[in-house]
């Protein structure tokens, strides 16, 4: 009995302005965000009601305003993985030779404030290193964070601890531009909405 093979998948163009200085890479796009060639298309990821409190980035917005105050914010999108072999939208049915990365060294070329890279979960983190690190050159000094997957897959913490945590990227985004802009939380009406 023969399996079929795992389709090959590709990733999106960088989501990046040249005064970016946040990189927030996940692994590669799930089924719903490649359906609707749009990041964290999945209506459950918390991805987007994060960056809505952080960066008043949230899902109500139209996607291109979305990207739009990111990009404003200094913050950049992108998917370590270009291209794989996956069936489903689970990082663990990712076929592991199939793995291809970005182009990361021209995205730091192109990029080159970018200071510190976040992961959106370990998945994202053990592909960078496995694939990037130490193959490409990358900038000095170049900060690295793991913060907790905003899937609905990675359900060991709650909505708020995963706020608390990706808080971090604000924090960096504002530092790096010499800007104190204090972190104010919207109502829990308003994170729903």
């Amino acid at each position: 009995m023969s399996t079929a093979a795992a389709p090959r998948l590709f990733s999106f163009a960088p989501a990046a302005r040249t005064d970016a200085r946040v990189l927030v890479l996940g692994s590669m796009p799930g089924a719903a965000s490649l359906a609707a060639a749009q990041y964290y298309a999945h209506p459950r990821n918390a991805f987007w009601p994060i960056m809505g409190a952080l960066f008043g980035a949230g899902p109500a917005l139209p996607y291109a305003e979305r990207l739009a105050r990111l990009n404003a914010a200094g913050v950049a999108l992108w998917d370590v993985i270009a291209a794989c072999e996956r069936s489903g939208s689970l990082d663990s049915a990712i076929t592991p030779a199939s793995i291809e990365a970005n182009d990361f060294a021209r995205l730091f070329r192109e990029s080159p404030a970018i200071g510190h890279v976040f992961f959106n979960g370990t998945t994202a983190e053990t592909s960078f290193r496995r694939h990037v690190l130490n193959r490409v050159a990358l900038p000095s000094g170049l900060q690295f964070t793991r913060l907790p997957s905003t899937s609905p897959a990675h359900a060991a913490l709650g909505p708020e601890a995963k706020l608390a945590a990706w808080q971090a990227v604000r924090q960096a985004a504002a530092s790096a531009s010499g800007a104190s802009t204090p972190l104010t939380l919207p109502s829990a009406a308003a994170q729903a909405a």
